[in-house]
């Protein structure tokens, strides 16, 4: 199916879309009627219904936007709508030629599409005579064409210009994500060099002891050697973990519930199982609530593995009306401190509240662990 992507083009107004149908379902029983009552020769019948045809092979591919490609289309689209004047129309084919410049807009710009519709109106002034009709009725047909036209270019003008700033909105949106996510991992490694360093910092005092104890007490230096053969396990799997943790949050990409189930995945292999599912039709979030999620999955995480001795953890994102929950619990010991966590559940805590949502953890009645963090629902448009 995705070679046929390219059909399903997201910057084409619905509206237009509506419009483009409709004439040419009206083009069509118009053609009709004229076979019937005998005012349509076969050859214009053959020449318009040929147009029509090609009208509605062009339309899907016609690109509303410059990155789309296929530029080609365009020109070729407006020339066929000015053909069906030319084949028996006469002014019900304008809403589709106005269709067409507006996509010149789009892909050209408001000066381009503003020539080819002042070309049009003047066109439509001397055209009709050589049709057979008169000056007065060219004069009326460009005097409509003139005012539909100035409707039509402004609803273009709009939509760009409404595309524009969306454009805008999404690329402060990423940077605003950078930044948070830059910030956090600045915090972050302020605190792996605490945890980190005071391992160090142990195991050189240790193995300074062994060093004295060597040849008066032997025995007790082999203890000082052991213990800091622990520590050294302990702060190598302490700097894995923080390694994982201070991957960005969009990690390959992702956001949302796949960085959520990314993270999930990454603590495969640590000897505890993780499973993870999304529940309620999910929508994209702020960035600062998809980071605060995302760390109150490390801390649940990162719990269990470090101090609940579990052997599964289990996550669920929750999308209800107007908030998003996510619980983390686990099969383990549960804590007797429930004021201390792999990241700080305290800093947790107070960022959740500022978000106007909350944070709670508590040992579960069954056993183990459970983190449940309950944010309202910022979706970005």
């Amino acid at each position: 199916m995705a070679r046929f992507d390219w059909l399903r083009d997201a910057d084409r107004p619905f509206l237009f879309n509506v419009v483009f149908w409709a004439m040419t379902a009206i083009l069509t029983f118009g053609l009709a009627q004229g076979f019937v009552n005998g005012g349509v020769t076969p050859l214009q019948g053959v020449l318009f219904g040929a147009d029509l045809v090609l009208l509605a092979a062009l339309w899907p591919a016609l690109p509303w936007s410059r990155a789309r490609g296929r530029l080609w289309v365009a020109p070729l689209f407006l020339a066929a709508t000015i053909l069906l004047g030319m084949t028996g129309s006469r002014e019900t084919h304008l809403p589709l030629i106005l269709v067409a410049v507006a996509n010149l807009a789009f892909l050209y710009g408001m000066r381009v599409a503003t020539a080819i519709l002042s070309c049009v109106v003047a066109g439509s002034v001397f055209v009709p005579p050589l049709l057979g009709s008169t000056i007065a009725n060219g004069i009326v047909q460009a005097t409509a064409m003139a005012v539909f036209s100035a409707f039509v270019l402004g609803m273009a003008a709009s939509t760009l210009e409404a595309r524009r700033r969306r454009e805008e909105a999404q690329g402060l949106l990423e940077r605003i994500r950078e930044l948070a996510v830059a910030e956090e991992r600045a915090r972050m490694a302020a605190e792996m060099h605490d945890s980190v360093g005071h391992h160090l910092t142990v195991i050189k005092m240790g193995l300074e002891n062994a060093e004295r104890f060597r040849e008066r007490r032997p025995e007790a230096a082999w203890a000082e050697v052991r213990q800091a053969k622990e520590l050294t396990v302990e702060a190598l799997a302490d700097a894995r973990r923080w390694v994982r943790a201070l991957r960005p949050l969009a990690l390959d990409g992702r956001v949302g519930s796949a960085a959520l189930e990314r993270l999930a995945a990454s603590f495969d292999g640590t000897g505890i199982s993780v499973s993870f599912e999304v529940r309620g039709e999910e929508r994209r979030l702020e960035a600062d609530t998809e980071l605060v999620l995302y760390r109150v999955l490390q801390e649940g995480l990162t719990n269990a593995l470090r101090h609940a001795k579990a052997e599964h953890v289990h996550g669920t994102l929750t999308f209800g009306d107007g908030q998003v929950a996510l619980v983390v619990s686990d099969d383990g010991t549960g804590r007797d401190d429930q004021a201390r966590g792999g990241f700080g559940l305290a800093s947790l805590t107070d960022r959740a509240r500022a978000l106007g949502g909350t944070l709670a953890g508590g040992n579960r009645p069954g056993g183990g662990f459970e983190l449940r963090a309950e944010l309202p629902l910022g979706v970005r448009a």
